[in-house]
């Protein structure tokens, strides 16, 4: 990874000047072979497996941080994480302390990345599932001295969480309870422009750091009219609310230093391996059998 990320680096010096080393890694908790190609054994401790990995990552990730650096020295490198949200269903206290630990399973891919060290808290998820990552002392050296320098992050939703929920999700994010208060896409995910300001809020109150959202966007079914047109006001609605809650988040004060939108262009889409689950203004004429 370190030889790749050289190639590229001196490939790209002063072209490019923001990178980001691995995409939603924090999906590794759910996703581990979509993420970084990690493929679970049968009565293999899935967990331990997703830590080692995750670890061999934040080296690898530090290293590439230090290599730029030394490559271009005006080159930032960020965090690329699944940062859709997640709210209590109610004020149950055991609700509400679950759903932090959910959160908190999410942002420790970040903490280490952005803080330079392990949280206090995963030692005891590690301790409850017999989790044991081998690491050395130049490990921890090295991701403490070459941290990130801004998180990127997807947003697409929220959900909420109720107690005695088991933790689940997909591309888009954590899944629990749907919100009563939310409108729903046609593909089940809850749209939530204050949720977007909200995430904004809490992102910037953990880290201090400047926050690119590189992928929001709304999955819908788009109807082709005779004369060829589409009419797509729900995707103009989602992304006027969603662009207006960012405003508001930086009158708050937050550091927004970019915005993304997913995708421009309709792509099969990796939650669903659908074609008719359509996020683009630019509309391709294929189906979801590619024809």
């Amino acid at each position: 990874f370190e030889r790749y990320c050289k190639v590229l680096f001196e490939r790209y010096k002063g072209k490019v000047k923001y990178w980001l080393t691995f995409n939603e890694i924090n999906n590794m908790r759910r996703n581990p072979w979509y993420v970084g190609g990690i493929l679970l054994q049968p009565g293999e401790n899935k967990m331990q497996a997703i830590y080692q990995a995750s670890h061999n990552m934040f080296v690898a990730n530090a290293k590439a941080v230090k290599l730029c650096h030394e490559i271009n020295p005006e080159a930032k490198i960020g965090v690329m994480c699944s940062l859709s949200n997640i709210y209590p269903y109610n004020c149950d206290p055991v609700a509400v302390f679950e759903t932090q630990d959910v959160r908190r399973r999410a942002l420790f891919f970040p903490d280490v990345m952005l803080r330079g060290y392990y949280p206090t808290y995963i030692y005891r998820l590690w301790k409850e599932n017999d989790v044991h990552v081998n690491m050395e002392e130049s490990d921890l050296d090295l991701i403490q001295r070459y941290r990130n320098e801004f998180l990127a992050f997807s947003y697409y939703r929220t959900t909420t969480h109720e107690a005695g929920q088991p933790y689940f999700g997909d591309t888009g994010g954590d899944i629990g309870t749907p919100n009563p208060y939310l409108e729903t896409s046609e593909w089940g995910w809850q749209i939530d422009p204050l949720g977007f300001r909200y995430t904004l809020n809490e992102l910037w109150d953990r880290y201090q750091v400047p926050l690119f959202p590189v992928e929001n966007g709304l999955g819908a079914k788009d109807v082709v009219e005779e004369d060829g047109s589409i009419h797509d006001p729900y995707r103009i609605d989602y992304l006027r609310q969603h662009i207006s809650a960012m405003k508001e988040a930086i009158r708050d004060g937050v550091e927004v230093m970019g915005y993304a939108y997913w995708g421009p262009i309709d792509i099969v889409g990796a939650g669903t391996f659908q074609m008719s689950k359509r996020y683009g203004f630019i509309y391709v004429d294929k189906d979801d059998f590619g024809r």
